[in-house]
C-alpha cells in the first residue's frame, strides 16, 4: 500500500447536497480533487438510482472526489461502490459494529438499511457520495449499532482511501459475506427488480443473475 495523495476535508453546516456540491464546485474549479464535502444536514440528498435520500441531522453526510490517477491499480471503475463501501464497513466492524453490505453499495444492519454510496465518474474524476444514519433513521430504515463521532470516523476512513488498498484485498473478503445477500433483490440493466438469491459475483464484483451480467457502478 503506498500512500500518494491527501483528502482534504471541507466541513459545512447545510447543503442541498453533497455531490451535487462537489460536482459543481469541481466543475466551475473552485475545489479541486482529492478532495470530501461533509455536511451536518442534507436538504436535497441523493441516493441510487436518482432516489431521494431523507437526510436528518445527527446522521453522517460526505461525497469525496479523486483523480483516476490515484485510485488502486487494478480497480476496475464498475467495481467502485462495492470497493469504497467496503472500505468503510470493514472501519466500522474494527469499531464495533455488526455492519455488513448488500451488494453493491447499502449499508445494512441485520435485514434493515442504515446507509449507502453513489458512485459517479465525471472526466478524469471519480466522485463517491456516502450517506449512514449514525443516530436517526427513517421508516422502514435503522441507525448504526455503535455511537461514534463524525468528525473521527470521516477522518479515519479518508486515511483508509489513501492507503490505496488493493480491489483484489477488499474482494477477497466481500466474496467471503456475499451470502448474506441471498434474500435480498437488486436491478438488473432495464431497472427491473430481480433476486439475488441464486447471483454469482465475479472477479470484477459482476453478477451474473439469470444469465445477465450486472455492473455495480451506480
Amino acid at each position: 500500500m503506498v500512500k500518494g495523495y491527501k483528502l482534504q476535508i471541507i466541513y459545512l453546516d447545510t447543503i442541498n447536497s453533497t455531490q451535487k456540491y462537489l460536482k459543481e464546485k469541481i466543475a466551475s474549479n473552485e475545489l479541486k480533487a482529492p478532495v470530501c464535502v461533509s455536511s451536518d444536514i442534507q436538504t436535497n440528498g441523493v441516493g441510487s438510482r436518482n432516489n431521494e435520500w431523507i437526510s436528518q441531522k445527527g446522521n453522517l453526510f460526505f461525497s469525496f472526489a479523486l483523480p483516476l490517477s490515484v485510485l488502486s491499480k487494478d480497480l476496475k471503475l464498475a467495481s467502485a461502490s462495492i470497493y469504497f463501501s467496503y472500505i468503510l464497513k470493514e472501519l466500522l466492524c474494527e469499531l464495533g459494529s455488526k455492519v455488513w453490505i448488500k451488494w453493491p453499495n447499502d449499508f445494512y444492519i441485520d435485514d434493515k438499511k442504515i446507509g449507502g454510496a453513489i458512485t459517479n465518474v465525471v472526466g478524469d474524476i471519480i466522485i463517491c457520495g456516502i450517506g449512514l444514519n449514525l443516530k436517526k433513521s427513517p421508516k422502514n430504515h435503522s441507525s448504526l449499532d455503535i455511537i461514534l463521532d463524525r468528525k473521527k470516523l470521516l477522518e479515519l476512513y479518508c486515511t483508509n482511501i489513501e492507503k490505496k488498498v488493493l480491489w483484489k484485498q477488499v474482494f477477497s473478503k466481500y466474496k467471503l459475506e456475499f451470502y448474506r445477500n441471498q434474500d435480498f433483490f437488486t436491478h438488473n440493466s432495464k431497472g427491473q427488480r430481480v433476486s439475488l438469491r441464486d447471483a454469482k459475483i465475479n472477479d470484477d464484483g459482476s453478477l451474473n443473475i439469470d444469465g445477465e451480467r450486472i455492473y455495480s457502478l451506480r
